[in-house]
């Protein structure tokens, strides 16, 4: 229990500052960010499967709704924390639904190359819309050529703030660096009085329990206006609900159960709304920190809830004299992270079309700034289409006894044909509606060109399925082969095809069908037909 106790206070130390500062992030008012700290994460602990994740806000969540509410209402006001709740409420309700009908499924829509291009195109715009207020340019980017209007008091704390959570990063993950930092940065601003120097600062916040908050009704139009964006939340934060979970039962050596987080996501996101906040998802950095100070159950979240309700009820006061500019470098440092332009290289390396979309990911995530929820729909899209382009041309080659007494592609190695007149061929994919025409092509264009073939020999062994579709057009291919006059010969057909084929009726014993359970046995039989002759040979060599 000591060890509970010391990770749940970590994170509750931790999660204080940082829901600050991604409330900042989404344009919230700032006590809402310790608000979607408090139930968000004792709800997920009670209903989640993975208990020892910190549930809260996150930079990549928070950035998001900043995004999707972008020219809708005002940052901060009525309206906008309004939207807020109904984003927090729809992608909630969604997550729940999504749970109960275990269609966790559904969210392997987003592909790898495409969450880290999309991640690492928010985290680009995180620091560009920070760099201001860490600088002190209290007008945004108008002050950059005006150094007059530069505020060095919030640049010097901002720079030096960043620069020390880096370090201590670095040196010392589990020490409460930044809440260390934000008391210190509170204290020397009050000493100094820089309230009274120009310098932004936090501000009021109000002490107690948040209230319940019940959303007003919107529109039926600008209820359309959120669904995009509270699909793409529910994507994007269970994503990093994943990242965080898979590496939590993997340590505990359990399978993890993807749709019980779904429901307990799902329902701290509606107790963030009902509390008046934003979306919340799992926090990478602080649910590493949480395994990292020792946690072994979620009784460190529940420690970490205690450290949040005794910092609502006492220490608020102590945030009025931080600087925003601390704020901002608490966000910096929590995204810099993100950034890993290796990965862009890496992944073109192993595969160009997945690299490809990983860079237009990239690209249009910045492109569609604000609106960057538009980077991870359009990445969606092109791993969907380059899934179905390959489902739709599935590999399929013509194999050659290689010497080293495998079967490979007779072009790619330059291998004689297994037999005069013989065409072997192996197709990578199920036998189905996607790929049955590009099977029923490359038989025909085969026979186009050798018109003298006398032997058509399917190793099927890769073949683990077969759908109607494929079924007919197996029948229609057999009965084209034994009009004239071609025997077919299948290879390790596996059981489910064969039952399938079976049914259909499509396998009785015939002159014009052979059927073998190995390779070697088909080989075997190969070698019976008729000898390749020697010139033949030397020409297909």
């Amino acid at each position: 229990m000591h060890s509970e106790l010391l990770a749940g206070l970590s994170v509750g130390l931790m999660v204080i500052p940082q829901g600050v500062a991604y409330a900042t992030l989404a344009g919230m008012p700032l006590i809402t960010g310790i608000y979607a700290s408090l139930l968000p994460a004792l709800l997920a602990v009670l209903f989640s499967a993975s208990t020892r994740l910190s549930v809260g806000p996150t930079a990549l969540t928070a950035m998001l709704v900043s995004a999707s509410l972008n020219g809708m209402a005002t940052p901060g006001s009525a309206q906008w924390v309004n939207l807020a709740v109904w984003l927090s409420l729809l992608s909630g309700l969604l997550q729940i639904v999504l749970g109960y009908a275990r269609f966790g499924w559904l969210l392997n829509l987003v592909s790898a190359p495409v969450l880290m291009a999309f991640t690492q195109g928010a985290a680009v715009i995180i620091m560009t819309s920070q760099l201001p207020a860490l600088l002190g340019l209290s007008q945004g980017w108008a002050d950059w050529l005006h150094p007059g209007n530069w505020n060095l008091f919030s640049m010097a704390f901002g720079l030096t703030s960043l620069l020390v959570v880096l370090l201590a990063k670095r040196l010392k993950p589990a020490f409460p660096t930044v809440l260390v930092v934000v008391i210190g940065s509170a204290a020397l601003s009050w000493m100094l009085g820089l309230e009274a120097q120009g310098v932004a600062i936090v501000g009021d916040l109000p002490q107690g329990l948040p209230q319940l908050y019940l959303p007003q009704g919107l529109a039926w139009e600008t209820l359309k206006q959120l669904v995009l964006p509270a699909l793409v939340i529910t994507l994007v934060s269970f994503l990093e609900t994943a990242s965080s979970a898979k590496v939590d039962n993997e340590r505990k050596g359990q399978h993890w159960d993807q749709d019980q987080d779904l429901i307990g996501q799902g329902l701290g996101k509606i107790a963030s709304a009902l509390s008046g906040a934003f979306p919340t998802s799992s926090s990478f950095s602080r649910s590493a920190l949480n395994l990292y100070a020792g946690a072994q159950t979620g009784w460190a979240t529940v420690f970490s809830v205690l450290v949040i309700l005794l910092s609502l009820l006492f220490f608020t006061p102590v945030l009025h004299h931080v600087p925003q500019s601390v704020l901002s470098a608490i966000v910096m440092a929590a995204v810099l992270g993100l950034l890993k332009p290796k990965a862009f290289v890496r992944l073109l390396k192993i595969n160009r079309v997945e690299g490809g979309i990983s860079l237009l990911t990239f690209g249009i995530t910045l492109a569609s700034a604000p609106r960057i929820y538009w980077g991870v729909m359009t990445g969606v899209l092109l791993g969907l289409s380059h899934f179905l382009h390959t489902r739709l041309h599935p590999r399929i080659i013509e194999v050659g006894l290689h010497p080293d007494g495998s079967l490979r592609d007779r072009h790619l190695w330059n291998l004689p044909p297994l037999a005069p007149r013989l065409y072997a061929l192996r197709m990578d994919a199920e036998l189905d509606f996607a790929a049955s025409s590009d099977f029923e092509r490359a038989i025909a264009d085969h026979l186009a060109r050798h018109p003298d073939t006398n032997h058509v020999c399917l190793l099927a062994h890769p073949i683990n399925g077969i759908d109607v579709t494929g079924v007919e057009t197996f029948a229609q291919l057999h009965r084209q082969l034994a009009n004239r006059g071609i025997k077919l010969h299948i290879s390790g057909i596996k059981l489910p095809v064969e039952t399938a084929l079976h049914r259909a009726g499509e396998l009785r014993a015939g002159p014009f069908l052979a059927m073998y359970r190995t390779d070697a046995e088909t080989l075997q039989a190969i070698k019976e037909l008729d000898p390749l002759p020697a010139d033949m040979a030397a020409a297909a060599i």
